[in-house]
């Protein structure tokens, strides 16, 4: 009689197939079900109308990742041609219409799909700030025309508005620690300083400030789980474009016919108009009664003597704070690192004065030389820069380093903690990305969880697991084994 062998049996060969099936089945699915799937975005788009200039800005994210980790960054730029909104006045409706080719760009780079979903800003800074403090019938009206504008367009319009100085200094801090991965990590924060061509902002975290002395300068923010108290302030009328306002203001205070400039190149000789120079509230009460309509303006590029200029727009002959700034207002001890963005950054890229590991004073002393360069001498070396623009380095670079040392009290030890910035992994730095994140949640206050494994841990421990379960199903069919192995047997 043959002994029958047991790997014959109908239930030993079902089970078996089955394990193997099932263990084959729980790998496939683990893989399929965890796999990443093509990545789907969601866009942001902030127009940022400033005193001199529009610019907008085009943002994009993991649309599975709102309210959570996903990563923000910005994909698409565009300068608006002509000034600043606020320039536009006495003519609103083309306020709205020097947005349209910026407008047009935006609508080529967000997909169409997503256009509904693409919220749109505007926010507009100190230049519409003064506009709206000198007329404000004027601001709205400039308001209204580019709010019919873009509307026009098929995205989400979520508004445009005046931003505080405070919101400005703010969400410039949020910008730039952001792109840093610092909020996230909770690292030691980066300070902010962003200088326009109508205010100047500072912002930072000390460790000596908790917001009871002078708190209208304080902003508290939970980020990621952490608490961030943080000190800003803004100055406004202190852009470099208002600070030279009042730098020449203070040079014709008699209304003389001609004015000798140390802050600009020897041999510059132009004819400015009182009127024009005046046309700012920052200036408009000082204007001479007896003024002529033009006066000549010289240069003869002395740097030490523009620094004296400079230095009488400020005001340090008060304090009633533990520390002050300027023009009385508070501001504690400066601490750790800071990004120095916007005119900060162009003005001293143009001066290539931008490496802050070279000595404050070696600085002072390039900068006196290049302010000491006959202004024929300045026009050849650049010929593409407009006129305008290249006679005002001197001051704005001599404005720069008086207001980082004079103002905010930046030392010879000190000053290599500025950065000068113009992009963090390819964003511009700027209050435009934090007041987008601000307003679309997509920082959470508590920092989110974090899955246990990542994708490829899962998958490896899964399939670890399965090949465990087939070798010990294997293992328990030993005892078969002999028998299985043996010849058959005739008794």
């Amino acid at each position: 009689m043959k002994e029958k062998n047991p790997w014959h049996k109908p239930v030993t060969i079902i089970i078996t197939v089955i394990g193997v099936i099932a263990i084959v089945a729980l790998v496939t699915v683990a893989v399929l079900q965890n796999r990443p799937l093509p990545q789907k975005y969601k866009y942001g788009i902030v127009l940022d109308a400033g005193s001199s200039h529009t610019a907008l800005y085009i943002y994009e994210w993991p649309a599975e990742k709102d309210n959570n980790t996903g990563r923000v960054e910005q994909t698409h730029s565009c300068k608006v041609k002509g000034p600043g909104i606020s320039s536009y006045a006495s003519a609103p409706l083309k306020a709205g219409e020097s947005l349209r080719a910026c407008m047009q760009e935006a609508e080529q780079r967000v997909p169409g799909k997503r256009y509904h979903e693409t919220p749109l800003y505007l926010g507009a800074t100190a230049g519409m700030r003064l506009l709206n403090m000198e007329n404000s019938s004027a601001s709205e009206k400039v308001f209204q025309a580019v709010e019919e504008a873009l509307q026009k367009f098929p995205f989400s319009y979520q508004g445009a508005r005046i931003l505080s100085g405070q919101e400005e200094g703010a969400f410039g801090w949020v910008t730039v620690n952001y792109l840093d991965d610092r909020l996230e990590q909770g690292l030691e924060t980066t300070g902010a300083l962003d200088l326009g061509g109508a205010s100047t902002q500072i912002s930072f975290v000390s460790d000596n400030y908790d917001g009871s002395e002078s708190p209208s300068n304080s902003v508290t923010f939970r980020l990621y789980g952490n608490d961030y108290n943080l000190y800003t302030h803004s100055f406004l009328c202190y852009g470099k474009d208002q600070v030279l306002r009042m730098a020449l203001a203070h040079q014709t205070q008699t209304g003389p016919e001609s004015i000798l400039d140390p802050c600009f190149h020897p041999g510059y000789n132009a004819t400015k108009n009182y009127s024009i120079l005046y046309d700012s509230p920052c200036v408009s009460d000082r204007k001479p009664q007896r003024a002529p309509v033009n006066f000549t303006h010289v240069g003869n590029g002395n740097f030490k003597q523009c620094q004296n200029v400079v230095k009488s727009v400020f005001n340090f002959t008060h304090c009633n704070y533990t520390h002050c700034s300027f023009n009385g207002i508070f501001q504690p001890l400066l601490q750790g690192p800071f990004g120095a963005f916007s005119a900060y950054y162009f003005v001293m890229n143009f001066l290539n004065l931008s490496d802050t590991s070279i000595p404050l004073e070696t600085v002072k002393e390039k900068l006196a030389r290049y302010c000491a360069t006959p202004w024929n001498q300045i026009i050849q070396q650049h010929p593409d820069i407009k006129l305008k623009y290249l006679a005002e380095y001197c001051f704005s670079g001599t404005y720069i380093l008086t207001l980082l040392t004079e103002g905010y009290n930046f030392t010879s030890d000190s000053y290599p903690n500025i950065k000068f910035i113009k992009k963090i992994k390819g964003s511009d730095a700027g209050w435009t990305l934090g007041y987008m994140l601000n307003l679309t949640n997509m920082i959470p206050a508590e920092a989110p969880d974090s899955p246990p494994l990542p994708h490829a841990g899962y998958v490896s421990i899964v399939t670890i697991m399965a090949l465990l379960l087939l070798i010990l199903f294997v293992v328990s069919l030993r005892p078969l084994w002999p028998r299985c192995s043996k010849q058959p047997q005739i008794i």
